[in-house]
């Protein structure tokens, strides 16, 4: 394992249960906001999972997973990505907040021993999304947003629940042609937010006005 992350592994015992193990290590490291917020994020990523006939145990995992480089003060997130060898892109360094889903991925690799490609790319962007996304990069991404780890309600969640309501891609869609629409309001736009955004529309715009299907709120 790293030495960088001997600080937070200290007098912690993996068992091979992730979720007992990813809760442990969360409020072993102080972030038990973090851990409840995960727990919620995995529930809701087995609901949807249901809901499209998705890969639930993946979801699932990766739900809990997701936000365990929360440890990482931001400040230290692009450091720590280069020491690491992770690509860092513009966008992470002006916000490293968003990096810590790649980081987060790397954790759940070489503390957690997870190596399903199918776990970790949703670990790896879920907060982002990305291009030629997975269902199960699209359930976690929708699941993160709808469980969102702030005490106000999301202003985006009405939507993304109504294109729940269709599909997995319609309400990822909702969340990022929300951010996108709001972009010059940013502090960066992410690539492969921008990417995905891309990619889903022509998808997204191909299905309105089948049967009862519903209508964003915003426009381009």
């Amino acid at each position: 394992m790293k030495s960088i992350f001997e600080e937070y592994t200290a007098g912690f015992q993996l068992t091979g249960d992730t979720v007992r193990d990813t809760v442990t290590f969360l409020k072993h490291n102080g972030f038990l906001d973090t851990a409840e917020h995960s727990m919620r994020v995995a529930e809701e990523t087995v609901r949807i999972a249901k809901m499209y006939q998705g890969n639930e145990e993946a979801a699932e995992a990766a739900g809990y997973l997701h936000d365990i480089s929360v440890v990482i003060p931001n400040r230290e997130r692009a450091p720590v990505a280069e020491r690491l060898g992770l690509e860092v892109l513009d966008a992470e360094r002006q916000f490293p907040l968003i990096i810590h889903q790649k980081i987060s991925r790397y954790m759940a690799r070489e503390i957690f021993n997870v190596d399903d490609e199918e776990i970790l790319s949703a670990i790896e962007c879920h907060t982002t999304l990305k291009k030629n996304a997975s269902q199960t990069d699209k359930i976690v991404f929708t699941a993160d947003k709808v469980e969102w780890d702030q005490p106000h309600k999301a202003p985006y969640l009405d939507e993304v629940k109504k294109g729940l309501a269709v599909s997995v891609d319609r309400a990822a869609f909702a969340y990022l042609d929300y951010m996108w629409q709001r972009r010059k309001q940013l502090r960066v736009v992410h690539p492969w937010l921008e990417e995905a955004h891309s990619e889903l529309a022509g998808t997204v715009f191909l299905q309105r006005g089948r049967g009862n299907d519903c209508e964003l709120s915003w426009k381009w």
